[in-house]
């Protein structure tokens, strides 16, 4: 499924929620939406979950625009809100089943499908237990089995991470990849922008409702890429062999550690070459040295300027 948001735009009288951004994504992708707060990622999920209108722009899904068409939308998207829609006194099968109901699936296959999706989510012990009762991660477990009670084809999620422990954050992650595999397209906004770095194929940054960027997340890294990043370990004297690195040229930021330094190095491969040749022949008793990745969290804080609309 193809998902492309066409410069969209949602404002709010004056204010300009979201401002004319582009970005697409593809059947098996997971993509991460990323911008500070108030940068318009909520709005556009909801635009693009025909949940709010746009000002202008569209949102088509395999060339089919759901502005135009917001039933064809409503079946191929589920959407995981922030927060789980509570209803007093449900139980989780029969918030799941309300929703199947609300989607028109009826009788056995009804039964079937709300089974499935409980199972897949692993909420089948919870079946009589009241949604309000639940822990967040059990409550975004069911919020996720909601939004795929009708089999959409593309899932847009909502900060689902939000509050999680360890151990339900790599459960969801789990079950997006597995998600993935069924050939689902994904997005996925979150500030857990670490974690992001770990699922996502691909991410789109936001900012005051403009986009900043786009691409694979290794396209990203590199056109944001200033310098390298090394982390350099020694037997023994890292303070001063930390000093040495620091007066190589295109060296910055040199920051010892207990077994060594890392440094900032503006240049190729062969200007690494040449402080660590510099390193061994001042003495340097060196036990390792290595690139270091640069992640999501990188790329933000590079790309972004933390301003709000």
């Amino acid at each position: 499924m193809k998902v492309q948001v066409d410069q969209l735009r949602r404002y709010f009288n004056q204010v300009k929620a979201v401002d004319g951004i582009s970005f697409s994504f593809d059947t098996g992708d997971i993509i991460g939406f990323v911008g500070p707060n108030g940068a318009g990622k909520t709005t556009t999920m909801r635009v693009m979950a025909t949940l709010d209108e746009p000002t202008a722009g569209d949102v088509l899904m395999d060339g089919v625009s759901v502005i135009q068409q917001p039933e064809v939308g409503r079946r191929l998207v589920g959407f995981v809100p922030d927060t789980l829609p509570e209803y007093a006194d449900m139980t989780v099968f029969e918030y799941l089943d309300f929703f199947a109901r609300a989607y028109g699936l009826r009788g056995a296959r009804r039964a079937q499908v709300v089974g499935d999706v409980m199972e897949f989510t692993n909420v089948g012990g919870l079946r009589e237990k009241l949604v309000r009762d639940l822990s967040k991660g059990m409550k975004q477990r069911v919020c996720l089995g909601r939004a795929l009670v009708h089999d959409p084809q593309v899932l847009v999620l909502d900060e689902p991470a939000a509050g999680l422990d360890p151990r339900a954050r790599i459960e969801l992650r789990e079950l997006l990849f597995a998600l993935a595999r069924q050939g689902k397209s994904i997005l996925i906004s979150s500030h857990i922008l670490s974690e992001l770095t770990e699922i996502c194929s691909g991410v789109v940054i936001i900012e005051r409702g403009r986009l900043l960027e786009q691409g694979s997340l290794a396209d990203v890294t590199k056109r944001n890429r200033t310098c390298r990043r090394v982390e350099i370990r020694v037997l023994r004297d890292a303070a001063l062999y930390a000093a040495v690195a620091q007066e190589q040229p295109g060296v910055e930021h040199v920051a010892p550690q207990a077994n060594g330094f890392q440094l900032e190095l503006k240049g190729d491969e062969e200007q690494l070459n040449r402080l660590v040749a510099e390193l061994v022949r001042r003495g340097c008793p060196l036990v390792e040295c290595r690139l270091l990745q640069d992640d999501l969290e990188d790329v933000f804080m590079r790309v972004t300027k933390g301003e709000v609309a």
